[in-house]
């Protein structure tokens, strides 16, 4: 059926449920007949005027808190945009046939927006479960109680089921924003033209798509010249992304006038000691010489890199290894420190996720790393990273974030 033939002005007077149409001030748009029925009202007595002129709170009632409770879940609906499912209200209403008279209500109400074509709160839907009849004690006192609670039960199960699917949509759309913060913050393998890299991400569980971990990869001024990072920042999610991604790009952008790396990591420090969040983050450099086949590199705090030469043999390139970046309230120039490596070895840098293990020295699983990389070297970096991850990272998932990089030389 084309939407054109349904009449949803008849749909709306139809509903079986009591539901009214208040704009953002709380007016009267529209209400249902249903509505109108149980509330003992007339059209005319009901749309074009404000609500709590229609039902006030009962002035012989000094605890009446019906109209604040209702004002304040409207108004935060039409502010926020989200559904409010309020708890369970008594509500008193004036006998419209004897005025002054007022008859005890109890009402289960949701609050939920309608968005106008500009994305913006256009009016509010006001749907509403009279329960009276579950209170009133038809069997004396105790018989009352229990419809109490089981009203009461009603209204909190319906209140979990509107929580959860709030919990939901926030977790949805923040999830939308960690993979659009992934995507713009962590660069690609072609900005290292064509050299062989493999690039490997990995949030801890639990965490979303993005974390503290960051890698960069740069083309360096003046030779056949790569520079190639990883780094590490305290925390998961959006908050520790952010630091994350400041940090990668004062580094990328300090590569390329730094005369090494030891200078690049001075650089960062003194930028990471007025970035909020950068508390204790690490970071380690290596500039690829592929014309002199020289690794030039640089940590600080930061797990050493791995050198996997063509015959099997491992070389932790531990020999430049400094304080993390904001240690030092005044920096000193940070070490660096330079080796060679022949034709087919494989660089390898990788944050801590990689080989920690709790209760377990590190020492054991920096001897996995080179094992697991001597024992698949031969294969091409894609598929070398798949395999040390694999091997190295629990089959749940690890409880830190990792990255890893794979550069063939």
């Amino acid at each position: 059926m084309d939407d054109t033939a349904i009449d949803y002005a008849a749909v709306f007077q139809a509903l079986p449920g009591m539901v009214a149409l208040l704009t953002p001030g709380l007016v009267f748009a529209d209400a249902n007949t249903e509505f109108l029925k149980a509330a003992r009202r007339t059209r005319d007595q009901v749309v074009g005027r404000y609500l709590f002129d229609v039902f006030p709170d009962n002035p012989n009632d000094p605890g009446a808190s019906g109209m604040r409770n209702l004002a304040a879940s409207l108004t935060r609906v039409a502010a926020t945009g989200e559904r409010d499912a309020m708890a369970l209200q008594r509500y008193d209403v004036e006998n419209p046939d004897r005025p002054g008279e007022w008859e005890e209500r109890y009402w289960s109400p949701v609050n939920a927006p309608v968005f106008g074509p500009e994305g913006k709160v256009r009016l509010l839907v006001h749907r509403v479960e009279e329960v009276t009849e579950l209170i009133r004690a038809r069997g004396g006192p105790t018989g009352g109680r229990t419809r109490v609670l089981e009203a009461e039960l009603y209204t909190r199960a319906r209140e979990l089921q509107e929580l959860n699917e709030r919990l939901r949509r926030a977790h949805a759309r923040e999830r939308e924003v960690a993979l659009a913060l992934q995507e713009a913050m962590l660069p690609a393998c072609r900005q290292v033209g064509h050299h062989r890299v493999a690039v490997r991400y990995r949030p801890a569980v639990g965490a979303l798509n993005v974390c503290g971990d960051w890698y960069d990869l740069v083309d360096l001024v003046g030779g056949n010249r790569i520079g190639v990072s990883v780094g590490d920042v305290v925390g998961h999610g959006l908050a520790a992304a952010g630091v994350m991604g400041q940090l990668r790009s004062a580094l990328s952008a300090a590569s390329r006038v730094a005369m090494g790396p030891g200078e690049a990591l001075n650089i960062l420090g003194r930028y990471a000691s007025v970035v909020d969040g950068a508390e204790s983050a690490t970071a380690v450099t290596t500039f690829i010489d592929f014309d002199d086949h020289t690794i030039s590199y640089s940590s600080a705090g930061h797990p050493p890199p791995v050198l996997v030469h063509p015959d099997g043999r491992t070389e932790f390139l531990d020999q430049a290894t400094d304080p993390p970046l904001d240690a030092c309230p005044d920096p000193i120039p940070r070490p660096q420190a330079m080796t060679d490596f022949a034709e087919g070895a494989t660089l390898v840098l990788y944050t801590d996720g990689l080989v920690e293990r709790r209760g377990e020295d590190i020492d054991a699983g920096l001897a996995r790393l080179a094992d697991s990389l001597a024992r698949h070297r031969e294969e091409d970096p894609e598929s070398l990273a798949d395999a040390v991850l694999l091997e190295l990272l629990p089959p749940g998932g690890a409880t830190d974030d990792t990255a890893l990089v794979i550069v063939r030389l």
